[in-house]
């Protein structure tokens, strides 16, 4: 879709079909969350850290005289983790969220710098009973949209289909045929299966960039066709807010939701300790300070929360373009957009 005069009647005609169904999905989604007692919540989208994923931008912006704190830098989240989980602390046991959220430099058919992300979290719940809510929510929208398969080009997949369970280890030892847990971290050991399997390896790549390539190349190729697919148990530095599994603590309670080879959701076993998330929110900020030359703000206000005590829970977030885009069967994110974002400007 152009993002010039997308308004026209021929254009905005093509569309139609898709949107009219994306109405219908959020109605649908919705009434799964209030069969299961959940509360819509709504929290700003003006924040003082917007998340800090190392390799994800935010957008910046800065208040004016008006609201009496001329000059305070603020910013539009990337997602609205931080203050549902605060919420979390205030008491509220079953939240979720249909929030607008956005991410700078990110454009592709995939990715748009505006768009809708699902986030719920269960507080005293572990995190696979989040499995059997992404089913339900696949099987919902399905009906919704009058489908009997989610499609991606060639690729096809069951919405109604139990999903298929595999660890990020046995994922790599599959599709790579590596131990990737004996590598340890370690950037040299890593490299070494990787030229042996024609991936780049670049002089300065560290572990965290050479698990990102096999990811890209070799392992979500194959993700998510015939019924669904969860990627759980990553390595626990690739899961910076969640907590490492009880039976081994090299891996994190976290799960991917692929379909058709796309990612559609991640989720988390919910960390809690408020000490070990400052390290790794540092940690991080330090690497996106060495990678980028960025630092955001932690958010104090959410550490306090955790100080205050977050009880154990799992939450997750889901991208609800990208669902609906399967659920149609449309060649991108803007064929499921109602209008593109400043269209002329993105250079469309």
């Amino acid at each position: 879709m152009s993002g010039k005069e997308w308004w026209r009647p021929d254009r905005f005609g093509r569309r139609r079909p898709f949107l009219e169904a994306r109405a219908r999905i959020l109605a649908a989604l919705r009434t799964v969350f209030a069969a299961e007692n959940f509360v819509e919540v709504e929290t700003p989208c003006l924040q003082v850290s917007p998340g800090l994923e190392p390799h994800i931008m935010a957008l910046a912006t800065e208040l004016s005289e008006p609201f009496g704190i001329s000059g305070r830098r603020l910013f539009l989240h990337t997602s609205p983790e931080f203050t549902m989980k605060k919420l979390l602390v205030a008491g509220m046991p079953r939240i979720y969220q249909i929030a607008r959220v956005w991410r700078d430099g990110e454009r592709s058919p995939l990715h748009h710098p505006e768009f809708t992300m699902l986030e719920w979290y269960r507080a005293g719940q572990p995190y696979e009973t989040l499995i059997a809510d992404c089913r339900a929510l696949l099987a919902a929208t399905a009906a919704a949209a009058g489908v009997g398969e989610f499609r991606h080009g060639p690729r096809r997949c069951d919405p109604f289909a139990a999903p298929e369970r595999l660890t990020v280890a046995q994922a790599f030892a599959r599709y790579c045929g590596t131990d990737l847990l004996a590598t340890g971290g370690d950037a040299s050991l890593l490299a070494i299966e990787a030229r042996r399997l024609g991936i780049h390896v670049g002089e300065a790549d560290s572990w965290e960039d050479l698990f990102f390539r096999f990811m890209l190349e070799r392992v979500e190729p194959h993700l998510g066709d015939d019924r669904p697919l969860v990627l759980c148990e990553y390595p626990v530095s690739m899961a910076a807010l969640s907590r490492p599994c009880p039976h081994d603590p090299r891996v994190a309670e976290r799960f991917e939701l692929y379909v058709c080879g796309v990612e559609l959701a991640n989720a988390f076993g919910e960390l809690t300790d408020p000490a070990e998330q400052r390290r790794r929110f540092e940690a991080d900020m330090d690497l996106k300070q060495r990678l980028y030359g960025v630092r955001y703000p932690v958010d104090e206000d959410f550490l306090a929360a955790l100080e205050s005590g977050l009880p154990d829970s799992a939450g997750i977030a889901l991208g609800l373009d990208r669902l609906v885009m399967l659920a149609c069967g449309a060649d991108s994110l803007d064929d499921v957009l109602w209008a593109p974002v400043a269209g002329s400007a993105l250079g469309e």
